[in-house]
């Protein structure tokens, strides 16, 4: 009876065809989140040239400190997220679970700055809706914008933050498996696929916020 590695399942024939299949599937699923985000982006673009002046007194209203913060916060996760990856490759256990668990405390650190953020922008009525209220000059431009088109910035902004929040949610989730299953040692130098596909999916959510930062907190801005 022919005796299958550790963590193949049944449909593949060796470990190499089942990790790129994994990968496979994972790049898949990102070039969907790519499209999603993209159309965001586009709506975003769109109403920002439209509405120069709203936007970039919106943008100059966020908390730069947090969202500077967060940035390097996940840049820091990224490069411990591929440290485990390369850890589990070659058999580096304690080292895999220690990089995991770093990962995942870096992860609630954003979470929680950007809890703070959000909780920040509730106590200025800056979420849409009947109780919105602005106040705020634009920066480097002559006059306040019209409300409702700062209402506009800040519905994209709440949007796209908290989708990515819920993608950083689901990434938090998986990395805590992984971890779980990590310090049970079962991933080894011939079985890592579910570390390599968490770590994808992890850097994918970190380039999205790269692309995020800017575009929300950097527009017109002065010191």
């Amino acid at each position: 009876m022919e005796v299958r590695p550790y963590g193949l399942q049944e449909q593949f024939d060796d470990p190499e065809q089942q990790r790129e299949a994994s990968s496979l599937g994972m790049w898949i699923f990102l070039v969907t989140e790519v499209m999603f985000f993209g159309g965001l982006f586009l709506g975003y673009l769109v109403y920002r040239v439209e509405y120069p002046v709203a936007f970039a007194a919106g943008s100059n209203s966020l908390l730069f400190w947090a969202g500077t913060l967060n940035t390097l916060v996940l840049i820091g996760s990224s490069l411990t997220m591929a440290m485990a990856v390369r850890s589990s490759q070659v058999g580096r256990k304690t080292a895999m679970v220690a990089l995991l668990g770093a990962t995942l405390l870096l992860g609630l650190v954003f979470l929680g700055v950007k809890g703070y953020e959000w909780h920040d922008e509730y106590e200025r009525h800056h979420v849409p809706g009947p109780a919105f209220q602005f106040h705020e000059k634009a920066p480097s431009m002559a006059g306040y914008p019209d409300p409702r088109n700062a209402q506009l910035f800040f519905f994209f902004y709440f949007v796209m933050t908290g989708l990515h929040a819920l993608h950083m949610i689901v990434g938090v989730g998986i990395v805590a498996a992984i971890l779980y299953y990590g310090r049970q040692g079962r991933y080894t130098p011939g079985y890592h696929n579910p570390v390599e596909v968490a770590g994808l999916y992890w850097h994918f959510v970190d380039i999205v916020w790269i692309y995020l930062f800017p575009l929300l907190y950097l527009i017109d801005r002065h010191p």
